[in-house]
């Protein structure tokens, strides 16, 4: 039997590839932006800050949430977003070691 993408590449590749894809859309991205700003829970004020169908964000929540980036409670009939923080940081790691490995010292083409 062949080897799957993923087996190919090491674990931390693959977390990397994982994370980047968790905020790989516009919406989601949108999303993260607006929790950060208001430095609260959200609940139903998404659909008209961002101006998608309730599903369409719902979707991406779950995602976000699937992802570990955000954390929801019950409140009433509504769940309450907010940043997740011990991944959030996870994440930070993550990303600035990828992007501080690049140091352009010379001159590449």
């Amino acid at each position: 039997m062949g080897l799957t993408k993923s087996e190919i590449f090491t674990e931390k590749q693959n977390r990397l590839a994982s994370m980047m894809k968790a905020l790989a859309h516009p919406a989601r991205i949108a999303i993260i932006q607006h929790v950060i700003k208001t430095n609260s829970c959200i609940c139903g004020d998404l659909v008209e800050e961002l101006g998608l169908a309730q599903p369409t964000i719902s979707q991406h929540l779950k995602e976000l949430k699937n992802a570990g980036l955000i954390q929801g409670t019950i409140e009433g009939t509504s769940v309450c977003y907010c940043i997740e923080p011990k991944t959030w940081k996870q994440f930070k790691t993550a990303f600035d070691s990828f992007f501080v490995s690049y140091d352009k010292t010379g001159n590449c083409c």
